[in-house]
């Protein structure tokens, strides 16, 4: 897929039809000193108040309103938030669900999916041997597969995310965005196409895109860490590293130690309770490993809530 492939127009299109279904989350305006920060200001995206506790409705949505779903249902392989939102979207339209996670998702993300109507299967350890099992499913029965990142219904769902942003920060610098898959960023960078400062964020433990933009193409990499459910997919889609290789401005790694650093002051002065994957665009500024200039505006995605603990 070129960058031509995907335009502001179909993600405009993609924005109306999925809204009835989404929130418009809010932004909040924290200032930068509550946080140590040296910079005035931090605009903070609350995605991760999205329903599903995720962005990832938006995509979910897209692909179910967007292409047609046969009796079987949909099939999606996650490492739990996507599949939260394909049942949670699932649910909502009808249409029944199988939801395929390894068994480092998160109990708590397990246990949504199930709540909400879903056929759980836990198999395998990580997010790649999920979606071959699930993959076998939709062979099987002919369901329609929902992927949680290559699929381009996906990144125009996502890239709903960047219309909201730039109508709540119209004079927006640059933007920080945790990357697994890179569905979300890819659709982010689809909407902006250079028109900001776009700057992901990997944990070391998994750097998918960093490793892809060094080799030239997607490949695989490591897959742990503290975020390993939600920011370790081996390696970013396909369809999403052209915008990656030409909107993103640089990728920056953080340790787990800077992502639970971040989950506690999240906490402490916003009582924002985030998922490590959520927490990691804000640890990348709060660790100093990305560095704003004293009059940038920076805004921070928040893009997961999906955790039971608060006391962190």
């Amino acid at each position: 897929m070129n960058t031509a492939s995907i335009t502001r127009e179909q993600i405009v299109a993609t924005h109306g039809l999925i809204s009835p279904y989404v929130r418009r989350t809010p932004v909040i305006e924290v200032d930068g000193a509550d946080f140590g920060l040296q910079t005035r200001s931090v605009a903070c995206k609350l995605e991760l108040l999205q329903h599903a506790g995720s962005f990832k409705p938006r995509g979910a949505f897209a692909n179910l309103l967007s292409r047609p779903v046969p009796k079987a249902g949909v099939v999606a392989a996650s490492g739990g938030n996507h599949g939260i939102a394909v049942a949670f979207a699932a649910r909502r339209l009808g249409i029944p669900a199988s939801i395929f996670v390894p068994s480092v998702a998160a109990a708590t993300k397990q246990q949504r999916i199930s709540a909400l109507g879903a056929e759980l299967i836990v198999t395998g350890e990580r997010y790649a041997d999920a979606l071959v099992a699930s993959r076998q499913r939709a062979a099987e029965t002919g369901a329609l597969e929902i992927h949680a990142f290559d699929q381009r219904e996906t990144l125009l769902g996502q890239a709903s995310v960047g219309i909201e942003i730039e109508e709540q920060c119209p004079s927006l610098d640059t933007l920080l965005v945790a990357v697994g898959g890179g569905g979300l960023i890819g659709g982010i960078a689809a909407w902006f196409a250079g028109r900001i400062r776009l700057v992901a964020v990997e944990p070391r433990a998994a750097p998918t895109l960093h490793r892809a933009l060094e080799a030239g193409e997607p490949v695989d990499a490591e897959a742990g860490g503290i975020a390993a459910d939600s920011l370790a997919p081996r390696r970013v889609g396909e369809l999403m590293f052209p915008f990656a290789q030409r909107f993103v401005d640089r990728v920056v790694l953080i340790e787990d130690d800077a992502i639970r650093a971040a989950q506690r002051e999240l906490w402490r002065v916003m009582r924002v309770a985030s998922e490590p994957g959520g927490a990691a665009a804000m640890a990348a500024l709060l660790s100093g490993a990305y560095r704003p200039g004293p009059d940038e505006r920076v805004a921070v995605l928040l893009c997961g809530g999906n955790t039971d603990a608060v006391n962190f």
